[in-house]
């Protein structure tokens, strides 16, 4: 209860103290005046019979220190189990009014020295309270927000090399080329911690050399309808589930979506370039193309292990049409069980942070996106078992030290599309760089090698070599200039080794010896709005 209404109830105090109270004839007249008329006290301490023990110890002191409006009797003491008379109470409430009186015409003498100030104030909040009127009156909706990325992207290739893939590739692909990608996100919440999101994207990439193969962009998109179509390419709700879990489910979603993963294994990169080093070294782990029906869970914090997640997934890219749908021998599906950890420290090296992930994946009738024509002739029929470990370390302070992720993975297929018995091994692994703040500040430096999947072992027939040839190499390098909070510009180059694996090496004799390679660069830049 504030002091102020202390005070109003102290006459209906004084009246229930009236029957212990003593009479007026029994009061000492000249201490009560000494009392009421004595210097008001500045501190508890100054009361020689008050003790830290006393149980209103605390509440005396409050009334000295933030009031002042205590007094005691002249030898020092406040003689708090003695009883009050009606009198007492009385130069006490006196005393404290005067008080509150004081601190009242102290509050209007500023009110009048800062009346224009606040006057300004005032207007300032009205003015605020009518455009947050407006805001909510005309706000695209309260339980939805909407943001877009638009991409710019202006590149060229150059193909060179012996193998008659060459001339094929600067036939369909030599041309300098300008492309766009542009995404509209609208994530609704109902609860304040569950996830509608809608995805909407149109481009136009369809015929470039950044659709697909090794030279596949990660902002590269057309819609299967043609060109300019705008698709839905993301329809997901995630709700959590208790403190530590979380379920995803939709018609339209991808395995590393929102509850779909515990966590990505990679930081890398800040902007994307090759599609091929945003698979954390694992695109048949991580299969990023596929899209369609599924759903999943995350277990965070497993056992109570801080950091530590476990996660699985089934989405099937043909989940919506009649003849194929959900888990079925016909289904073109992908599942994947990750156990991952994020937010590990080194002490020892400054406290840089890290995280790593193993992931299993099982695909059906779906074969690798991103790895060399030879290795998509497997797994487009039948199953592929794959496995992908990946990891990063960022240091605690930037500078000329950068951060580092680095993943590999494998895939195993059975009973490809070649013949019955087909089997085949592939793997891959990179390893990207990245400096953050490099010149200046939010500018970004990065660059990455590795290997895109490729063939190690197979039983493709008498017509292949032994021991394939499928091996490549990929490197990109790219600086990121952020002109504006929300624009930024992106040059990059990047070179390809053996750009069609083995199937590039074939040469006009038969024999695999000949060489195919690619050497591009690109402009990209992007907008956030």
């Amino acid at each position: 209860m504030k002091l102020f209404q202390k005070l109003l109830l102290a006459p209906a105090a004084l009246g229930l103290l009236a029957p212990v109270a003593a009479n007026a004839a029994d009061v000492n007249i000249a201490g009560l005046s000494q009392y009421g008329t004595e210097e008001q006290v500045t501190s508890i301490t100054q009361f020689s019979d008050v003790q830290p023990t006393d149980w209103a110890y605390q509440a005396l002191s409050n009334l000295i220190e933030r009031y002042g409006c205590v007094a005691g009797y002249p030898n020092g003491t406040y003689r708090g189990n003695r009883a009050m008379t009606r009198y007492e109470a009385a130069a006490l409430l006196n005393a404290c009014l005067d008080r509150i009186t004081e601190v009242t015409d102290e509050l209007k003498r500023l009110m009048k020295e800062f009346e224009r100030e606040l006057a300004v104030l005032r207007g300032r909040v009205d003015g605020l309270e009518a455009r947050v009127g407006e805001l909510e009156a005309t706000q695209f909706s309260t339980t939805t927000k909407l943001r877009g990325l638009a991409t710019f992207v202006v590149g060229a290739n150059s193909f060179t090399g012996t193998s008659p893939k060459v001339d094929a590739n600067k036939s369909a692909y030599g041309a300098t080329t300008f492309n766009y990608d542009l995404r509209l996100i609208l994530d609704s919440s109902f609860t304040g911690k569950d996830l509608l999101r809608t995805v909407l994207r149109a481009g136009d990439f369809n015929g470039s050399a950044y659709f697909n193969g090794l030279t596949a962009l990660e902002v590269a998109f057309q819609s299967p309808a043609a060109d300019d179509v705008v698709a839905i390419k993301r329809l997901f709700y995630n709700f959590p589930v208790g403190k530590d879990f979380s379920v995803t489910a939709g018609a339209t979603v991808r395995v590393d979506d929102a509850g779909m993963l515990g966590m990505w294994p990679s930081v890398y990169p800040a902007d994307t370039v090759l599609d091929f080093f945003t698979y954390a070294g694992a695109p048949g782990a991580y299969d990023l193309d596929g899209l369609g029906a599924g759903f999943g869970a995350t277990y965070n914090n497993v056992l109570g292990f801080e950091g530590v997640t476990l996660s699985s997934n089934y989405v099937s890219i043909n989940g919506g049409e009649g003849d194929a749908g959900l888990m079925t021998d016909a289904s073109s599906s992908v599942s994947v069980t990750q156990l991952g950890y994020t937010g590990g420290k080194f002490p020892i090296i400054g406290g840089s942070a890290w995280g790593a992930a193993a992931a299993y994946t099982y695909s059906q009738n779906n074969a690798l996106f991103i790895s060399t024509p030879f290795a998509q002739q497997y797994g487009g029929v039948g199953s592929t078992n794959s496995f992908g470990l990946s990891g990063y370390w960022v240091p605690e302070n930037t500078g000329w030290i950068p951060s580092v992720s680095t993943g590999w993975g494998t895939s195993s297929f059975e009973n490809g599309p070649v013949r019955t018995d087909t089997w085949g091994k592939a793997q891959s692994w990179y390893v990207g760089l990245q400096w953050p703040d490099t010149f200046v500040k939010g500018n970004d430096l990065g660059m990455a090698v590795g290997q895109a999947p490729f063939i190690t072992s197979t039983g493709y027939g008498a017509s292949a070599p032994a021991t394939p040839m499928d091996s490549n190499y990929m490197w990109e390098w790219w600086y990121k200039f952020q002109v504006t909070d929300n624009i930024t510009v992106t040059p990059a180059l990047y070179y390809i080794q053996n750009y069609d694996g083995q199937l590039g090496k074939v040469s006009t004799t038969g024999a695999y010896n000949a060489t195919d390679n690619v050497f591009g660069g690109l402009l990209k830049t992007t907008f956030k709005f």
